[in-house]
C-alpha cells in the first residue's frame, strides 16, 4: 500500500484484520516508522522505506495499490514504479481519478511493461476504510482473480451477506462508476440541505425539531446513512451548549468528482440536470461575500413563512424529498448506460446498486428497489419505467409540486427539487416546445430541422424571402 493519510491507514488495518499480510510505504518515509509503531502496532504489517525495497518485499503477481492525490501524483509513482515490475504485475489506483485518465493508464501499463491496472473506486470514508467500504474495481480484466478475494474480504456486505464489491469493467469503468456515485452524493446532500432550509425558514422549526423529522423519515423509505447524520449533526451541542451547525460558514467546498459527472453528462448528452444544480448550488453558496451585499439590495417576497399547517408541509417536503431522490439516481444510470454504449462496457447495473448498498456515503434502503428493478428487467432504460419507482413518483407528486411552487413563492432557492420536477416533467412530455427552437436554428444558422411526417431527412427553409438556400453542412442536435 502507497500512502499513510487516513484512508490508506485504514484500508491496511482492514486487510490485517482479514488475515492479509501488507507492505506499507510513503514518500514521507517518517510516516511508515509512527505508523509501525502506534495505529499498526501488534499488527501483521510490514513497512518499507522505498518503492525498490517495497517490491521486493512481495510475491508475485505483485499487488500494489495506491491511495495518492488524484492526477500528477499517481502518474508519478506510476512511472516510478513500472522498471521495478514484471509482466503481470499489478498496479491498483483507489484515489478519485477521472476515469480517462485510468483508461490512458491501463494501456500505458500494459504496453510499457505488461503490467495490470486497475482503477478502483473506494466510498465509504474512514470509518467505510477501517470497517468495510464499498469498492469499484474496473481496468484491465486479468487483475481481477488475483485482488478480487482481498477486495470481496475487506468489502461492506450488504443485509443478504453479498459483498458490496464486483468487478465493474475495463478502462476507466471502475472510476467512472465511482464519479457517478459522488455526483449523486451532491444530489442526495443538496436535497437534504434544501428540505432542512424549508423547515427552518419556512416553518420556522429549531434543530431538535427538525432532527426528529429526520430521525422519523430515516426509518421509512428514505433511511439512508446521509439522512441519519443529518440527524445527529442537527442535535449535536458545541462545548458552549449551542448548536455547532448554526455557527458554521455557509460556504460549500468541492473536490471536483461532482463536477465531473456534470461534465460527462455534457459530453454525452444525458440530461443530469440535479446533479448540475448541485454542483452550481456549492458555487453559489461560496459567492458568500456577494450575497451578504445581495441580500441588502435585493427584494424578494415580503414573507418568507408559510402560513398552512406545518405537518401538512413536513410531509410534502418528504414527498419531494423521496421523488426528486428517485430522478437523481435516474440521472445517474441514464449516463452510466450511455457512457456503457460508448466504450463498450457491459455494465451490471443491479450490480452496481448492491455495491452501493453498504459501505458508501449513499448508502440507503432505496438502493435495494433499485437492484430489484434491474432483476425485473436487466434492459431496463430508465428507473422511472419500473412499475415500483413510477408508483412510488406518482404518489409524491403532490407533495413535490406544492413543495416547488411555494418555495418560488416564498422566495427559498430549491434548484434541486424544482430541475427534478422540471426533468420529469419534460421526460413525460409527448410534446415539448424545441420544433420552435428548431425553427429559430434554421432561421439564423440554416440549421435545418426534420418534419414530423419526415423523420431523419433533414430539410432548410428560405424563412425572410431573401435568404439562400444552401444549408449548414453539419448538423448538431
Amino acid at each position: 500500500m502507497i500512502g499513510l493519510a487516513v484512508m490508506g491507514q485504514n484500508l491496511i488495518l482492514n486487510m490485517n484484520d482479514h488475515g492479509f499480510t501488507v507492505c506499507a510505504y510513503n514518500r514521507t518515509t517518517e510516516k511508515v516508522e509512527s505508523f509501525l509503531k502506534n495505529e499498526a502496532k501488534g499488527t501483521k504489517v510490514i513497512g518499507a522505506y522505498s518503492l525498490e525495497e517495497m517490491v521486493s518485499k512481495l510475491k508475485k503477481p505483485r499487488r500494489i495499490m495506491m491511495l495518492v492525490k488524484a492526477g500528477s501524483a499517481v502518474d508519478d509513482f506510476m512511472n516510478k514504479l513500472l522498471p521495478l515490475l514484471d509482466s503481470g504485475d499489478i498496479i491498483i489506483d483507489g484515489g478519485n481519478s477521472e476515469y480517462t485518465d485510468t483508461t490512458r493508464r491501463v494501456k500505458e501499463a500494459e504496453v510499457k511493461r505488461g503490467v495490470l491496472f486497475v482503477g478502483c473506486g473506494v466510498s465509504g470514508g474512514e470509518d467505510g476504510a477501517r470497517h468495510g467500504p464499498s469498492l469499484m474495481p474496473g481496468g484491465h480484466p486479468s487483475a481481477w482473480p488475483h485482488v478480487k478475494n482481498i477486495f470481496q474480504s475487506i468489502s461492506a456486505k450488504a443485509e443478504s451477506g453479498e459483498p458490496c464489491c464486483d468487478w465493474v469493467g475495463e478502462g476507466g469503468a471502475g472510476h467512472f462508476v465511482k464519479m457517478v456515485h459522488n455526483g449523486i452524493e451532491y444530489g442526495d446532500m443538496q436535497l437534504i440541505c434544501e428540505a432542512y432550509h424549508l423547515m427552518k425558514t419556512a416553518l420556522a422549526m429549531d434543530n431538535a425539531q427538525i432532527s426528529k423529522v429526520f430521525d422519523d423519515w430515516n426509518k421509512g423509505e428514505l433511511d439512508s446513512f446521509l439522512v441519519e447524520i443529518t440527524r445527529d449533526i442537527l442535535k449535536f451541542k458545541d462545548s458552549d451548549g449551542t448548536y455547532l451547525v448554526d455557527k458554521i460558514r455557509d460556504s460549500a467546498g468541492q473536490k471536483g468528482t461532482g463536477k465531473w459527472t456534470a461534465i460527462s453528462a455534457l459530453e454525452y448528452g444525458i440530461p443530469v440536470t440535479l446533479i448540475g444544480e448541485s454542483v452550481f448550488a456549492r458555487c453559489l453558496s461560496s459567492l458568500i461575500n456577494e450575497r451578504a451585499i445581495a441580500s441588502n439590495n435585493l427584494s424578494g417576497p415580503a414573507c418568507s413563512t408559510y402560513k398552512g399547517e406545518k405537518d401538512t408541509f413536513v410531509t410534502y417536503i418528504k414527498q419531494a424529498l423521496y421523488a426528486s431522490k428517485i430522478v437523481s439516481y435516474t440521472q445517474g444510470f441514464m449516463l452510466m448506460r450511455q457512457a456503457a454504449k460508448e466504450f463498450g462496457w457491459k455494465l451490471n447495473y443491479g450490480g452496481i446498486a448492491l455495491m452501493w448498498r453498504g459501505g458508501c456515503i449513499i448508502r440507503s434502503r432505496f438502493l435495494g428497489d433499485i437492484k430489484k428493478a434491474f432483476e425485473r428487467e436487466p434492459e431496463l432504460s430508465n428507473l422511472l419505467l419500473d412499475e415500483f419507482f413510477k408508483k412510488a413518483v406518482s404518489g409524491c407528486q403532490e407533495g413535490w409540486r406544492q413543495v416547488v411552487a411555494h418555495s418560488a413563492l416564498l422566495g427559498i432557492p430549491t434548484p434541486a427539487f424544482s430541475s427534478a420536477l422540471a426533468f420529469y416533467d419534460g421526460y413525460r412530455s409527448r410534446r415539448l416546445p424545441h420544433n420552435l427552437l428548431q425553427a429559430q436554428r434554421d432561421f439564423f444558422g440554416a440549421h435545418t430541422y426534420e418534419l414530423l411526417s419526415q423523420p431523419g431527412k433533414f430539410v432548410h427553409t428560405n424563412w425572410t424571402g431573401h435568404g439562400g438556400n444552401v444549408s449548414a453542412s453539419t448538423y448538431q442536435a
